[in-house]
């Protein structure tokens, strides 16, 4: 078994109704001045920040709001949401929402703490992260794990740029995940999370020579948990049982749980990162637009692997090892055109890109060709070019 490290001190108050606690969640962890951080959509029409407001005064906590989070969540919003923190005093962040929600909470409570250095500084680990504030969650989607997980990501809208940042400072100190809440959510959110779901375990998955059996029939079970699960979801979002394995594999995906004992290699968010800082389309989209490209250029690197992959999770069985391995690929593909997932740049609904936009996207991926992605096969921008060019059509 390879040595590992883990830990996730987050906790997890699951269930019906668990939302009526974030007051007293606050109070416990020793917030007294909140800042409400959400988008203006299900968050306001469901009546969830209402009852977040009433629960705060019957606390008697203070509480600001910022509102507005977009999905790809931009460093704008959260660069206002410094100034608004740092001039009501606040001392603790509740975010009300998503992954974009969760991560502008993030990156504010970062801001707020270290008010002297710029939040894109610290993004771009220019300065170092040493402290933060307590952020607090209150999930409604099941998709980016940002809820159990040591990332974050911002789009600097400025100079185009979209960048994760991964630091234990991000682990929020609760996260309240009820999956009635998540039952107003349209099929395309629903189907963007389940990608997003099973990319936080395939990016850790993949990866040469390393393995221990208990990670792998955890992550495992968690894709083929989340692969009939989720079809269960598409057909009914009010499906309690469906939500709740969706909500709480979400959770487990990104807590690095289902990568213990192996690396992370996050090749395809960064073409994601990429095709999304660009074109402002969904996160999970853009990963299943290009993972079926990635894996099929890198796939030839460890045939067993991704036909043990192929077997595992979608109980393919051929004698033939190469077969084997196609056909888990073409499994997911098709699993992702089944939940109405894009899987090709045409499909996102960016339309056939030329030569010149595939090569800046490369270039965007690859940080300028500064950076190898990629555990299993380092590609360089040439090749992220290539899998641009196999998706783009």
């Amino acid at each position: 078994m390879q040595n590992f490290t883990y830990c996730v001190p987050t906790e997890i108050l699951f269930g019906k109704d668990t939302e009526k606690e974030c007051a007293k969640e606050i109070r416990k962890h020793g917030g007294s001045r909140v800042m409400i951080v959400y988008g203006k959509g299900s968050v306001v029409r469901s009546g969830l920040l209402q009852r977040i407001k009433d629960a705060l005064k019957e606390e008697e906590l203070f509480f600001t709001e910022l509102s507005g989070v977009r999905p790809n969540p931009r460093l704008a919003l959260a660069e206002e949401g410094v100034k608004k923190g740092i001039a009501e005093r606040v001392d603790f962040i509740l975010a009300a929402g998503g992954g974009s929600a969760i991560d502008t909470a993030k990156a504010v409570a970062h801001g707020i703490a270290n008010p002297n250095v710029t939040l894109w500084d610290i993004w771009t680990k220019k300065v170092p992260l040493e402290k933060s504030l307590k952020v607090g969650v209150i999930l409604t989607i099941a998709a980016a794990g940002s809820e159990t997980s040591d990332s974050a990501v911002l789009t600097n809208e400025a100079i185009g740029k979209k960048m994760g940042l991964g630091t234990e400072l991000n682990r929020p100190a609760f996260a309240i995940m009820n999956p009635e809440l998540t039952y107003t959510l349209p099929k395309y959110q629903i189907g963007c999370g389940i990608v997003d779901i099973m990319m936080h375990t395939l990016e850790r998955y993949f990866i040469p020579d390393q393995s221990n059996r208990m990670t792998d029939e955890i992550a495992e079970g968690l894709l083929r948990t989340v692969i009939e699960s989720g079809k269960k979801a598409m057909e009914d979002s009010t499906d309690y049982d469906a939500m709740s394995e969706l909500m709480w594999c979400g959770s487990l995906s990104h807590s690095n749980l289902t990568g213990l004992g192996r690396a992370k290699d996050f090749s395809v968010h960064k073409l994601g990162h990429a095709l999304s800082a660009r074109f402002d389309c969904a996160h999970g989209a853009s990963l299943s637009a290009v993972w079926g490209s990635w894996a099929e250029y890198v796939y030839e690197k460890d045939k067993g692997r991704f036909a043990h992959y192929a077997k595992a999770v979608w109980g393919i069985v051929a004698e033939d090892e190469d077969k084997a391995a196609k056909a888990g690929i073409q499994a997911t593909i098709d699993y992702f055109r089944s939940i109405g997932m894009p899987t090709s740049l045409p499909e996102l609904g960016i339309g056939i890109q030329a030569e010149s936009v595939l090569e800046e996207l490369s270039q965007d991926a690859t940080m300028g060709d500064t950076v190898r992605l990629s555990l299993l096969r380092p590609l360089d921008a040439e090749d992220v070019c290539r899998i641009f060019r196999m998706a783009n059509r």
